[in-house]
């Protein structure tokens, strides 16, 4: 057994222990290896923990013992307007440590803490659609998960004994915190950044009687973690550039509330949230004392949130974190489900990409779950390597392995050195209409037929798996194009898109792609969609009146995925209207004419289009 007490103000220390293997390989083998920690210098602090065999810190302090404390924040906004700087409630669990030690801290914030609000209403999504009456201007370039509160236990009880801190707060506007919940904007990020800017000396915080505390425990080195709703402020916080945020660890988290309740000038709900929005999200949080006070703010909310045209607008882009991406100091840590269509996953892609392209050092997990952490086996290993790398400088081999862990559709898991898959290839894949509503996928273009027409009628009360079900057969509600028999593993990794000629019998409409897989008996697996408002022709911020009866190219993408098609199945796109689960659901019976065979359907595929013709 070895104890490291060791001053922040070196900057290595050496020490032999056994490696961790790469999480989820086959032959998870260890080997002694002399490794340097490198430490960030935070000035003269001093700090004690102990490293078991694997080379992770070891539980050497106790929960039973453990120092709690219950604190207010001083913010820097007011965002009730009530003429007084918010504040946001913590509680602090740390341990119990040795007279001038010192601890990093593990902090997440939560608007859940206090519960929820369901009496608050739903908006209608059984509404018709708005057209718009010109050309729109746009409005210039400047979701919340519904998830309960979390087992808060279970980061105390796992990283106090091993000598870090734990912060749980309650955000602006939320339990015990004054403000208002105002939903991912620069107020909510700045009650949230008023905790770290405490732990490094540059904030207020004050204890039950109202006397200042200060944080003399702590090196001032912290990581944000948390899923959902509290691991999209993690991403928002990072963008600040805050002191003393080493890294971040966001799972199934927001980078554009956009993309949250909506898609491509759709209004588009969270899956299982029908009629959800950025207001509703804040009547649910609305839990702080005289709630009635963000009234006002739920008021403004309705209007800037804009249901009608469903356009990008100066207060989604307050709530785009892709916005700062170069301002971010913290390493990431992304984990995602694949299957999450609540945080859908153009939420970990496009901030993955945006890390990518301003060097952030980073790492992604990807698993076949819905809306929560990969598998605690695996995950709460690599959270663990993963503070003690960026929290304590242990040097141990983490950011020497592949970037990228993907469990499988067996539940394996691979290592990727990034994502999309490398050897992903943007394939473009052509339509023909071979029937009433049927049709053929083709790896090369065919032949331009501008009189072959195929129409569906939009079902808004029919659920999308009933309409991808039976591709063989004539349904007036959707269009259907099926490859051959694949003779192969096709691995799909990145973002599909879709590309359609058509016209539409009405001046606006919905429009919705479905990516299918089909098995030999023809079982429909709905793999991907994306949806679009024919409005949105040009760009998500302008939305402009179509001609009914007029022929346009409407392109859209659908959410982004990584999943292999197994030889012997078929991949079949559908095309339809209204999306019973996602979409506003007007009353129904709108014409869409497509004409297939100048369409098409774009998949980042590895290996290409040779994969796809089985050569």
């Amino acid at each position: 057994m070895l104890r490291k007490k060791v001053s922040f103000s070196l900057l290595s220390f050496t020490l032999a222990f056994s490696l961790f293997s790469v999480p989820g390989s086959p032959d998870a083998a260890t080997e002694s290896l002399p490794l340097n920690g490198t430490i960030p210098e935070t000035g003269t602090e001093v700090t004690n923990i102990e490293l078991d065999n694997d080379g992770v810190t070891k539980p050497i302090y106790t929960t039973e013992d453990a120092i709690v404390e219950e604190l207010m924040v001083e913010t820097t906004v007011d965002s009730d307007g009530d003429g007084e700087l918010d504040q946001v409630a913590i509680r602090i669990m740390r341990p119990d440590t040795p007279e001038g030690i010192q601890v990093p801290v593990i902090y997440e914030m939560s608007p859940y803490r206090a519960g929820l609000d369901w009496s608050y209403p739903f908006f209608d999504v059984d509404v018709e659609l708005n057209a718009v009456s010109h050309p729109g201007k746009g409005l210039g370039r400047g979701g919340g998960p519904n998830a309960g509160p979390q087992n808060l236990g279970t980061l105390g009880n796992y990283f106090v004994p091993r000598g870090y801190a734990v912060i749980l707060g309650e955000s602006i506007g939320t339990g015990k915190s004054t403000g208002c919940a105002t939903i991912g904007d620069y107020q909510e990020i700045a009650g949230t950044k008023a905790v770290i800017d405490w732990l490094n000396g540059n904030a207020r915080a004050f204890n039950s009687d109202g006397e200042e505390v200060f944080a003399d425990w702590t090196t001032g080195n912290v990581g944000m973690i948390g899923a959902s709703y509290n691991g999209t402020l993690p991403n928002g916080v990072a963008t600040t550039g805050v002191e003393g945020l080493k890294t971040i660890v966001p799972i199934v988290a927001i980078s554009s509330w956009y993309d949250y309740f909506r898609a491509n000038g759709a209004v588009v709900a969270p899956g299982g949230y029908q009629g959800e929005d950025a207001s509703v999200l804040l009547g649910f949080v609305n839990t702080r004392a005289n709630s009635e006070i963000c009234q006002p703010v739920i008021d403004q909310m309705i209007e800037d949130e804009d249901r009608i045209t469903g356009d990008y607008n100066d207060f989604w882009d307050a709530r785009n974190y892709l916005n700062d991406v170069d301002n971010i100091e913290a390493s990431v840590l992304v984990a995602h489900g694949l299957n999450d269509w609540n945080v859908k996953t153009k939420q970990f892609a496009q901030w993955w990409e945006a890390l990518g392209e301003n060097d952030v050092d980073r790492k992604l997990w990807l698993h076949q779950g819905g809306h929560g952490a990969p598998p605690a086996s695996l995950w709460n290993v690599e959270r663990h390597r993963w503070f003690d790398y960026w929290l304590y400088g242990i040097e141990n081999g983490i950011m020497d392995e592949d970037m990228v862990n993907i469990q499988r559709e067996d539940r394996s898991w691979v290592q990727q050195e990034n994502w999309p898959h490398v050897d992903a290839e943007t394939t473009s894949l052509y339509l023909r209409g071979e029937g009433d509503g049927t049709g053929s996928i083709h790896s090369k273009p065919v032949p331009n037929r501008p009189h072959d027409k195929q129409t569906l009628i939009d079902a808004p009360q029919t659920r999308a798996n009933t309409l991808a079900a039976d591709p063989d057969n004539t349904n007036d509600n959707r269009l259907v194009y099926l490859t051959d028999v694949l003779t192969e593993d096709v691995h799909m990794s990145g973002t599909p898109e879709v590309s359609i000629r058509a016209s539409i019998d009405r001046p606006v409409a919905n429009l919705t792609a479905l990516l299918v897989e089909y098995d030999e008996n023809n079982n429909a697996n709905i793999i991907t969609r994306g949806w679009m408002d024919p409005q949105n022709i040009h760009s998500a911020d302008r939305s402009i009146s179509i001609v009914p009866g007029r022929e346009y190219t409407f392109e859209w993408d659908m959410q982004p995925d990584d999943y292999i098609f197994e030889a012997g199945n078929r991949i079949g796109v559908v095309l339809l209207a209204s999306d019973y689960e996602y979409t506003l659901r007007p009353s129904g019976g709108t014409e869409i004419t497509v004409t297939p065979t100048r369409s098409k359907v774009i998949l980042p595929v590895t290996g290409g289009r040779s994969v796809l013709e089985g050569k």
